[in-house]
């Protein structure tokens, strides 16, 4: 055997053995890695379902003296619903807002992926400021109070607009479920709009 075939030799070997196909996972295997991604997927769900109501409660916490108190006694628009309807409408939208930011958490990850979930939690971080800010700022200020929250909810219709533009990038079914937030949102820029002008 000649020098250049003996090196040669060990390293034909190697490149052999690096070439050689990776053993397909056991069943066991493929059931536990499977397990493994629906209990992830399930926390990611509850996880978005939990920062959704944190919001909500938190909002609800520091509205509740406004409510009760200056929004109680400024006169409201004819179409106005009673104030019982707000806490359910509330709850079945950030319930399908937290599935539909799931259903995009769950795609592969990508630029557009991202992005997406950026606009969500832009989008989320503004709907937490605003009602505070029309109840506690409207019964700290008035009519200017009302006036500052009507400018944060036009940008979060502008916002919940981008982000359902940002979930059609990755999962048009995602997009359809944040249509009914869109429309409460933009149905309660009415009621700020008409407070604002009717507040003393």
């Amino acid at each position: 055997m000649t020098a250049t075939q003996s090196m040669n030799g060990p390293r034909q070997g190697l490149s052999s053995a690096s070439r050689a196909p990776a053993r397909p996972m056991t069943a066991p295997a493929r059931a536990a890695a499977a397990e493994r991604s629906t209990a992830r997927s399930a926390l990611a769900l509850v996880l978005l379902l939990v920062i959704a109501a944190s919001v909500a409660a938190i909002g609800s916490v520091l509205s509740a003296p406004g409510i009760a108190g200056w929004y109680a006694e400024t006169p409201q628009p004819m179409w106005t619903p009673p104030n019982a309807v707000f806490a359910p409408v509330w709850t079945v939208l950030y319930v399908l807002m937290s599935v539909a930011a799931w259903m995009v958490w769950r795609r592969p990850d990508s630029p557009a992926r991202s992005r997406a979930l950026h606009a969500y939690a832009v989008q989320l971080g503004l709907n937490a400021v605003w009602s505070p800010a029309f109840f506690g700022l409207g019964a700290l200020l008035g009519a200017p109070g009302a006036w500052i929250a009507l400018v944060i909810i036009v940008v979060l219709d502008f916002a919940i607009l981008a982000t359902m533009i940002r979930f059609g990038d990755v999962s048009r079914l995602a997009a359809t479920l944040l249509v009914p937030y869109w429309g409460w949102a933009l149905f309660a820029t009415t009621l700020n709009a008409a407070i604002a002008v009717l507040a003393r």
